[in-house]
């Protein structure tokens, strides 16, 4: 049944007389046309000559090519590419009969006899490959007959793709690999890995275009881009292969995962749906492979990997021209591991100083000395807010973001160790103070108001003065009021970088302090203060900044505030 199921293979079966038929070669207009849609040969049994095909085989159900040589002491080679299963393959040819019988009355032969004739003879083996391995038949003077191709997948489903020629000398479709084929690690980072190889001789020395494709992998290294693409899909694209039997036209196998014959010159890849067979699929990219083309480049660096990670690197080198790909041989390779972090020992009642980089963590441990009820973490984070979490002795106690001024009490434990990480703002660079100790009475962070910005009063703005008012806390706390003038087109992004709540008093020139008063208020409704700045210049801006000042003589600023004279009054 195998040998009716394409009309060029009954050209093969027709009788051989004074004008024999046989199958086309890319000398005849009729393999011209034919090639330049290369779905043609998709369900055929036959190998054109000199154009790769792809097809797919269920498995243990074997499919059978065919092809004619016609003339002795012909070049042939044969290359058979498995996609993501091992293949076992046959190649083996045997004698066309040359005259029919017919008691020379130059009738032909009956259709079934010859085809009988030609499927019950096996033919000489030539060459035979078990393996997934990209394999090669080739030799410089083959005979002329019909040859075999006989495939078998025993694993599972799979694709496979197949390159016959005639004149592989002038062909050359594969780009060919340098002397040294094999992908050197340059350079090796935590998240980076840097690769270089020789360029292709097709590239430096003919001249044909190439680009390169890195695979990456966590898993194995690929023997072919057709096992990466197989990878790449979606295991659903294998169920959109067709049943055995089932009739269709051989231009459908645009649907079975195929590359679309518009796409000659691009990159072979699955289609991402189906609606013919009433399966919906989609290609998801696999997080533990990754497929890049970087054009004629021979040195690519691998980023964004992880640390103390083994990585698979493949490389491919792609003719443009006829969409064929030779890999390199591949290489792997293990990122470095990740610099081990320095743990800062907190003292009782100690303020510690911490930076952090943009996305960058910080361990801190502290150990009490002696048995304790109850310990406090007071954190004061400079800009951004940062992220802390608490382990004691291995268990997560507090998880929180921090903002200005926090504090946290937890309940103590004898002999337990605290472990304390500091996760820094994505924006930038993290500073922060923080302070472990347990004794509930020592406080060295002023205690704060939830709400610290600095209230302006239009109505009682002057040429030369302006009044504002702050929060305070029930805490009697020292409170110091600085001015700067700015000039007119500082604006709030020039405040923001200035916005360092660490940076106290001692920072300020003595020039620009307004004053200093204590403050507080029993009625936390009643905890606010107000202040008039006089002595400023007509028509002019100024930033104005409040610090409260801690009992331990730690500081920390409110929001500053940008304030104007009025010009004329």
């Amino acid at each position: 049944m195998l040998l009716l199921r394409c009309p060029l293979l009954l050209l093969l079966l027709l009788p051989l007389s004074s004008r024999p038929q046989k199958l086309p070669t890319r000398d005849e207009e009729l393999f011209q046309m034919q090639i330049r849609d290369k779905a043609f040969f998709h369900d055929s049994s036959v190998i054109p000559d000199g154009a790769e095909i792809s097809s797919y085989l269920f498995r243990d159900t074997p499919k059978r090519y065919f092809f004619v040589v016609e003339e002795d002491n012909t070049p042939l080679a044969v290359t058979v590419t498995p996609c993501d299963a091992p293949l076992e393959w046959k190649l083996s040819v045997q004698e066309l009969p040359e005259e029919a019988s017919g008691e020379g009355s130059g009738e032909p032969e009956p259709l079934e006899q010859q085809k009988q004739q030609i499927t019950n003879e096996e033919g000489t083996e030539l060459f035979s490959y078990k393996g997934n391995d990209v394999e090669y038949f080739v030799s410089s003077s083959s005979p002329s007959g019909l040859y075999q191709l006989d495939l078998l997948s025993t694993e599972k489903d799979t694709h496979f793709k197949v390159y016959a020629t005639t004149t592989p000398e002038s062909d050359q479709p594969y780009p060919e690999l340098p002397y040294d084929p094999r992908i050197d690690v340059t350079s090796l980072g935590r998240t980076t890995v840097t690769l270089a190889w020789k360029p292709s001789p097709t590239a430096s020395l003919l001249k044909q275009p190439i680009q390169y494709c890195i695979v990456i992998s966590k898993e194995h290294n690929f023997k072919s881009l057709c096992a990466v693409e197989a990878k790449l899909s979606s295991d659903d694209a294998f169920m959109m292969a067709p049943k055995p039997g089932l009739d269709f036209s051989p231009f459908d196998f645009a649907h079975f995962g195929f590359a679309s014959d518009n796409n000659s010159g691009k990159e072979r890849g699955f289609l991402k749906s189906s609606s013919k067979f009433g399966r919906q699929t989609s290609s998801k990219p696999r997080v533990d492979l990754h497929k890049v083309c970087i054009g004629n480049k021979n040195i690519f660096t691998v980023s964004d990997l992880k640390p103390d990670t083994q990585y698979y690197f493949d490389m491919f080198a792609v003719n443009t021209n006829t969409n064929m790909s030779t890999a390199y041989v591949g290489t792997f390779a293990r990122t470095k591991e990740e610099a081990k972090q320095k743990t800062v020992e907190l003292k009782d009642g100690k303020v510690t100083d911490v930076f952090i980089k943009r996305k960058g963590a910080k361990f801190l441990r502290f150990a009490p000395v002696s048995s304790h009820q109850k310990v406090t973490f007071s954190v004061h984070s400079c800009l951004d807010a940062v992220q802390i979490q608490v382990r004691r002795d291995g268990k997560l106690l507090l998880s929180q973001n921090v903002e200005g001024v926090r504090q946290f009490q937890l309940r103590g434990k004898a002999k337990a160790k605290y472990l304390i990480r500091l996760k820094g703002s994505k924006k930038g660079a993290s500073m922060l103070k923080i302070l472990a100790t347990t004794r509930p009475n020592k406080q060295s962070f002023p205690s704060l108001p939830e709400d610290t910005r600095i209230k302006a009063f239009d109505k009682l703005r002057t040429c030369s003065s302006v009044t504002v008012a702050w929060l305070g806390t029930q805490e009697r706390n020292k409170f110091c009021i600085y001015k700067r003038e700015v000039d007119d087109n500082y604006n709030e992004e020039q405040k923001k970088r200035e916005q360092n709540q660490c940076l106290g008093p001692d920072t300020r020139k003595k020039s620009e302090k307004v004053l200093c008063k204590y403050f507080h208020s029993q009625n936390i409704q009643k905890a606010v203060t107000t202040e008039t700045i006089r002595g400023l210049q007509p028509g002019k801006s100024y930033l104005l900044d409040v610090y409260v000042i801690g009992h331990g003589g730690h500081s920390v600023k409110y929001q500053s505030k940008l304030v104007k004279t009025r010009k004329f009054c």
